[in-house]
């Protein structure tokens, strides 16, 4: 049961303001000492960083799709245990979800899901008296939602807010911010959104600052978090890795497994004494997308995970037994990563060897031949590049055959986000078959290597998790 306090912001529409206002109502109320916890609705990767930046914590995704409804409580429960009050950010527009799927995954099913107030940013640059139905439309469309309080973004003066306030008199939603033009705090932006905080720190930082700032100074911050305190209470346990690795379908084994080391007294010794498999994770500013859960899954299935940075470090951690690459922008940092001989020979000796891998994304650039024209890994025979096509949605998918994640059959939720394209070569089996929005295959399985552009999250099946690291047991 949860009952930290909590609001959802929300928007008309993309580009209204949401990460502005998230990010510096999470700053703002830090400021004032509360343990803030960060959440974006929807599979958003980059946003995350700048949360976790204005508080301080792990800022975590709550996806309908990818999870199904019925987790986004517990995750929630669990990324805001031990704190005072929660902000979560909506994605697109309130009532925009996955395509052809009515309300699921939109930021009004989350915040029904959450039992929480939202918050509409509105972009009232282009309007005045007209933002009265507009609020009026978004506050009435849904019943079950409720719009607690609305805060007006880009006013352009006085004038203009006196305008749009006595618009919204008789709304019945109060306005409880009003802010102003300010460049100063805008993000810079590229083919996949805003630039990931690990590649501008500095400058995040003080847009960050920036944020809080001006949230500070335009909203009512008290009244704010009185609406936070009107949310309900959420019934249900908080979601945890362990648990979940045990009510896990446990999956058949990729191939017979080896003799367990056993002790004196012929119990196996798995997650006891046995030494913990070391799962290498890369990171740094070419692979920024991960879930957090993915790595708390690992760790609870018995593996030392261990970060490193494929830009800097010439080699992979020592004692690698599996290693994970998520997404990010390596097609930024071709350069750097082809220059980086050393890791990319170490990683194709341990495909090679049989070991587990897992890409999502940029982890399939990163192992194809080459990318944009420079060598990569050479781990799959496939040549990667640059596309002016944006390849984006949800994705229903089956696994055809058998890998170090997935027994065949095995049905996962994903989402592809990225502007290349790969031409593969021969030697690899698919790994996936996509049945939603249209029918086809992608990706690649050979040996220990499961690479493919669909991200997923392995909180909607833990049993992944739990079999990576087998194999690494017995790899």
């Amino acid at each position: 049961m949860s009952s930290v306090p909590r609001l959802v912001v929300a928007a008309p529409s993309s580009g209204s303001g949401k990460t502005t206002v998230a990010t510096g109502l999470m700053a703002a109320f830090a400021g004032r000492g509360l343990r803030v916890s960060p959440h974006k609705v929807g599979p958003d990767y980059i946003d995350p960083g700048y949360h976790a930046l204005a508080t301080g914590r792990t800022g975590r995704n709550l996806d309908a799709y990818l999870c199904g409804p019925d987790l986004v409580g517990p995750l929630f429960a669990h990324g805001a245990l031990g704190c005072d009050i929660a902000v979560v950010e909506g994605v697109m527009g309130l009532y925009d979800g996955a395509a052809g799927e009515g309300e699921i995954a939109s930021t009004a099913h989350v915040a029904k899901l959450l039992r929480a107030p939202v918050v509409l940013v509105v972009d009232a640059s282009s309007q005045s008296r007209s933002v009265a139905a507009l609020v009026h439309g978004f506050a009435s469309w849904d019943p079950e939602v409720r719009i607690g309080g609305v805060i007006l973004n880009k006013v352009a003066s006085d004038r203009h807010e006196e305008l749009l306030r006595d618009a919204l008199d008789s709304s019945g939603v109060p306005v409880l911010g009003v802010l102003r033009r300010a460049p100063q705090v805008d993000t810079p932006s590229r083919h996949l959104g805003l630039v990931p905080v690990a590649e501008r720190r500095a400058e995040a930082v003080a847009a960050v600052a920036a944020m809080a700032a001006q949230v500070a100074e335009g909203c009512d911050l008290d009244a704010l978090a009185a609406l936070a305190r009107s949310a309900g209470v959420l019934s249900g346990a908080a979601w945890d890795a362990a648990e979940a690795l045990g009510a896990a379908t446990p999956s058949p084994p990729l191939r017979p497994e080896r003799p367990r080391p056993q002790t004196p007294d012929g119990l196996d010794v798995v997650g006891r004494d046995r030494k913990a498999p070391v799962v290498a994770v890369a990171g740094g500013p070419a692979f920024t997308f991960s879930y957090a859960e993915h790595t708390e899954l690992l760790s609870a299935a018995g593996a030392e995970v261990v970060p490193f940075d494929p830009l800097h470090d010439e080699q992979l951690p020592a004692g690698t037994s599996g290693l994970v690459i998520g997404g990010g922008f390596p097609e930024v940092y071709a350069p750097e990563l082809s220059a980086n001989e050393p890791l990319r020979k170490a990683v194709a000796e341990l495909a090679s060897a049989g070991a587990p891998v897992a890409a999502e994304c940029a982890g399939l650039l990163y192992l194809a031949r080459e990318l944009d024209g420079r060598p990569m890994c050479g781990v799959i025979d496939a040549v990667a590049r640059m596309d002016e096509r944006l390849t984006l949605g949800y994705r229903d998918a089956v696994a055809l055959g058998d890998s170090v994640l997935a027994a065949a059959g095995t049905r996962m939720r994903g989402h592809e986000f990225h502007r290349t394209v790969v031409e593969p070569g021969a030697g690899a089996s698919p790994a996936w078959g996509m049945r939603a929005p249209e029918r086809r295959v992608e990706g690649f399985v050979q040996q220990g290597v499961h690479a493919s552009y669909l991200h997923t999250h392995w909180a909607s099946e833990p049993g992944v998790a739990r079999r990576f690291v087998e194999r690494c047991l017995t790899s």
